[in-house]
């Protein structure tokens, strides 16, 4: 059924246009005498087509109009504007608020009725293809969603694929992962950061693929040769993700290449002090030490939290941006609960 709101400030018109539109079949009018009430309803319903008079008090055709126009999602509602003026300007003006069509006074009925059903015919195919939109937008929503799932499957398995050569376990990643999205929440960064930096802080040590077993699993302390060797994983991290397409291949690479970089100058591969560092290498860094003190391995005891933010405060402003670790603190509640609820499993002896 078709809604056609009439508007027409004269009882007799209003009256004989209903009749008109009764005559098409598969229609209803909602008639209106004063239009700031047809605006009113219009502004909340959705008919199909409007007709609406040139000539009325208090807000003529062109006004209600050029109103209802900008109210969102009446762009492309059909209004067809009946005037007993023949003049072209009048005309130019309806046309420029966003008439689609006119009749003029007195109404004939043939023209009425063909002028309605193109408007009306009109209306259903912008409707169905608006409708068809919407079903391929939601289809390409579906689509993304779920390659967006393999791909953070595929990151995950990357990432483990590291650990599985390293004492760290599959609960430091998720954990280090999940203070990294709280702190840059906290610095205020937008939720799309947060996401990225979510799914990219699990590839900061992927370089580590590439490291010696001699070295990676040595439960003593490496020589300084061998630091050296250790030292070389965050450059090929970055290396083996910098050419992807994927933003967040490349931040991964952007981590993995700075998380060990210190806020003095004084970390590697490159120097960098302060600012110069990516905001999410400095982000990470933070998770990442803190979760490395506070878990167990076979080469170590895990650290009691609160001795593990001691030494975060100890080194902000040196190894630590100070921001990042004030906005680390702020969600000890939350960190608390992270570290809570991914646990490791038993740590196997080397």
């Amino acid at each position: 059924m078709n809604r056609i709101a009439i508007i027409d400030d004269l009882a007799i018109n209003l009256t004989l246009l209903t009749a008109l539109v009764g005559k098409l079949g598969d229609c209803e009018s909602i008639v209106f005498q004063e239009s700031p009430k047809a605006l009113a309803w219009c502004s909340e319903n959705q008919p199909d087509l409007i007709i609406v008079d040139y000539m009325m008090p208090a807000m003529d055709g062109i006004e209600f109009i050029t109103r209802l126009r900008a109210v969102a999602g009446r762009e492309e509602v059909p209004i067809l504007m009946i005037t007993a003026n023949d003049d072209k300007d009048v005309r130019y003006e309806a046309l420029q608020s966003g008439a689609t069509d006119f009749l003029t006074k007195p109404v004939d009925r043939i023209e009425f009725s063909a002028r309605v059903r193109n408007m009306l015919a009109l209306g259903a195919s912008r409707k169905k293809l608006a409708d068809k939109a919407a079903w391929l937008a939601d289809d390409v929503e579906k689509a993304t969603a779920a390659i967006h799932a393999r791909e953070q499957e595929l990151l995950f398995r990357i990432s483990r694929a590291a650990e599985f050569r390293d004492p760290e376990t599959g609960a430091h990643i998720q954990r280090m992962a999940h203070y990294s999205h709280l702190i840059a929440g906290r610095l205020g960064l937008s939720d799309e950061d947060r996401q990225l930096i979510l799914q990219a802080a699990p590839m900061h040590d992927v370089g580590k693929i590439g490291i010696p077993d001699f070295i990676l699993l040595k439960p003593a302390t490496l020589t300084p040769e061998e630091f050296a060797v250790m030292k070389t994983h965050a450059a090929l991290g970055f290396e083996l993700l910098k050419d992807s397409q994927s933003r967040i291949l490349q931040s991964a690479a952007s981590i993995a290449l700075s998380h060990h970089e210190k806020y003095d100058g004084t970390g590697y591969p490159q120097g960098l002090v302060a600012d110069a560092i990516p905001l999410f290498g400095r982000i990470v860094a933070i998770a990442d030490v803190f979760d490395a003190l506070t878990s167990e391995r076979p080469y170590k005891k895990a650290w009691p939290t609160e001795r593990a933010v001691d030494y975060l405060r100890d080194g902000a402003g040196g190894h630590f941006d100070p921001a990042c670790v004030e906005a680390f603190i702020a969600c000890w509640d939350d960190v608390l609960g992270i570290h809570a609820q991914y646990q490791d499993a038993e740590v196997p002896n080397i």
